[in-house]
């Protein structure tokens, strides 16, 4: 058991969490955005757009990986200009992790997202219009507070699926110790290389997270809503 815990390092949980956090981040603003666009305008277009902000949930992890070397590679069209003009690349940087993660968790909060503004009463914002209030006030001050339980619901589900990202992210990343390889990646590499005790305990800890942070999120999640004049 000693020398069990010695071999474990928290490195990759650590690694795991700021990315599943910064991916989930990236995932919200975009897929609030992209919710309102599907559920509230009739921009043309607007279903295709959300079917293929939804094909990562349904890709092979490697198709996706692919699409993103591809794009943000070295010969890529974005991670050539990101070469020339800063340097900079996030192949085997764990910024490329994040961009993957964020892409598999965009569709759960966009779908959060859409529904909960659809099921938002309208009457409500017309109400808040006749106020005068600004279209910005009411989706602020109305229009979110009512959607933001739908808007939580599908969060805390991209939290978990970005926690648990593993295929297009070693593609993109690698499985670099102390650099890029998350705890996914060190289960993966600890029974490749028959240490079978380390993995179950590196998934025992993955999950136990997972499950304290699922557990205190709810809390929220089930807060009975209040009218968002405070009535």
């Amino acid at each position: 058991m000693h020398e069990l815990l010695r071999e474990f390092d928290a490195a990759p949980l650590l690694l795991s969490l700021r990315v599943a956090t910064v991916a989930t981040v990236i995932a919200l603003l975009l897929g609030v955005a992209l919710g309102w666009v599907v559920a509230r305008t009739r921009l043309p277009g607007r279903r295709l757009l959300e079917a293929v902000c939804m094909l990562p949930l349904v890709l092979p992890p490697t198709v996706l990986g692919y699409g993103i070397l591809v794009l943000m590679g070295r010969n890529g069209v974005v991670g050539s200009w990101l070469r020339t003009h800063f340097d900079y690349t996030v192949i085997f940087n764990w910024h490329g992790a994040v961009i993957a993660s964020a892409l598999v968790a965009l569709p759960l909060v966009l779908k959060g997202a859409s529904t909960a503004f659809e099921q938002v009463d309208t009457t409500l914002e017309a109400a808040a219009r006749t106020l005068r209030q600004s279209r910005w006030s009411v989706f602020l001050r109305v229009t979110l507070p009512l959607a933001w339980p739908g808007i939580l619901a599908g969060t805390l589900l991209a939290f978990a699926r970005a926690m648990g990202e593993f295929g297009a992210s070693l593609m993109v990343a690698g499985s670099i110790p102390g650099q890029t390889q998350t705890a996914s990646m060190a289960i993966y590499d600890a029974v490749q290389a028959g240490k079978d005790d380390l993995a179950m305990l590196l998934a025992l800890v993955i999950s136990a997270v997972s499950v304290a942070i699922l557990v205190a999120s709810n809390r929220f999640l089930y807060r009975r809503p209040t009218h968002p004049y405070g009535a």
